[in-house]
């Protein structure tokens, strides 16, 4: 299995910035993509930003222009850097990884979830 591990959330003022990261551990052979994800309360659980290993970057329409998502490929960890908060960006934050643990019976496809890190924007 492949543990996700996220930190860097908290209360923040509307405006302000964040910076999430996400280690992955385990017997991972491969991380394809990795990602954020977030889900506000009564609300479904909505893409951010997805990167893959060689750096292709995807955002959220709503996120863009104001989010950057980057990967230390050595580390196996993501990074989502939030600038200019708004209310609207408050909810949990998830990070998916996805890619292939080496087992004994050869390699295995994962799709992995961090516990989620909360995110509060309020003045």
């Amino acid at each position: 299995q492949v543990q996700l591990v996220e930190s860097g959330g908290g209360p923040v003022q509307p405006g302000g910035s964040l910076r999430l990261p996400c280690a992955a551990s385990g017997s991972i052979f491969r991380l394809n993509s990795m990602g954020w994800y977030r889900q506000a309360p009564g609300k479904q659980r909505e893409l951010v930003a997805t990167i893959t290993n060689g750096g292709s970057t995807y955002y959220a329409d709503s996120v863009k222009g104001r989010f950057t998502i980057s990967r230390d490929n050595a580390k196996n960890t993501v990074y989502l850097q939030m600038n200019s908060l708004k209310p609207e960006d408050t909810a949990v934050y998830y990070c998916n990884a996805r890619g292939f643990i080496l087992r004994t019976t050869g390699l295995q496809q994962f799709d992995d979830w961090g516990q989620g890190t909360q995110v509060t924007v309020s003045s």
